[in-house]
């Protein structure tokens, strides 16, 4: 996916978190978005999602043979996590990730069943996700995130609660199974981002 924003802006009733957004998003590129903490990496992230809109300028979606897409079906070629997105803990992880894929399809070759070894879960596989520690959480959140068929991957403060083993793994997940896409990083951690291609720091379009 290609997505292209224009002079775009978006504010707060008079407070602009971002304007005069210029920038094309390149399929196969990974990006981070970087800034201090309120700074509005979150709210670019959301206006890429397609789930905030803009309040001046344009953006634009493409599939990579340029061809238009339309800003209703964006929704179908994203997958996101986010402290702010929460799982379902009163499933299994076997049943949160079955659930899952009746709204996003898994990534050709893999199944559910291969999922918590990848994410070394699989001995709390059938166990409540209520239940799991906060770092095991966000390995659940990377899972259905970068495991999903999507084109366009966006990842907000995905080290979140990961201790060194976890952040470890994300860089091998992301490393395996984050390319050919499009894939941004909102941060203001290095280690989240520094092996993103490209970076953009909020601060420039104030």
């Amino acid at each position: 996916m290609r997505i292209s924003l224009s002079d775009a802006g978006k504010r707060y009733n008079r407070d602009w978190i971002f304007r005069h957004f210029t920038h094309t998003f390149e399929p196969g590129n990974s990006y981070a978005i970087t800034g201090p903490n309120g700074s509005g990496k979150s709210t670019i992230l959301q206006v890429l999602s397609g789930n905030m809109m803009l309040n001046e300028g344009k953006i634009h979606y493409a599939h990579p043979g340029h061809t238009a897409l339309a800003i209703e079906k964006v929704y179908r070629q994203v997958s996101i996590c986010a402290p702010y997105m929460d799982v379902v803990e009163e499933m299994t992880l076997r049943e949160f990730l079955e659930f899952h894929t009746r709204f996003k399809p898994l990534l050709p070759g893999l199944s559910v069943n291969d999922i918590p070894s990848l994410i070394t879960l699989e001995s709390a596989r059938d166990k409540q996700i209520r239940y799991y520690s906060s770092g095991m959480k966000q390995r659940v959140k990377l899972a259905q995130c970068l495991f999903s068929d999507t084109a366009l991957v966006l990842l907000d403060e995905p080290c979140t609660n990961l201790d060194q083993a976890g952040i470890s793994l994300y860089h091998q997940l992301v490393e395996q199974y984050g390319k050919d896409r499009l894939l941004i990083v909102s941060s203001n951690d290095e280690v989240e981002y520094r092996f993103c291609q490209h970076r953009i720091v909020v601060t420039d379009f104030k």
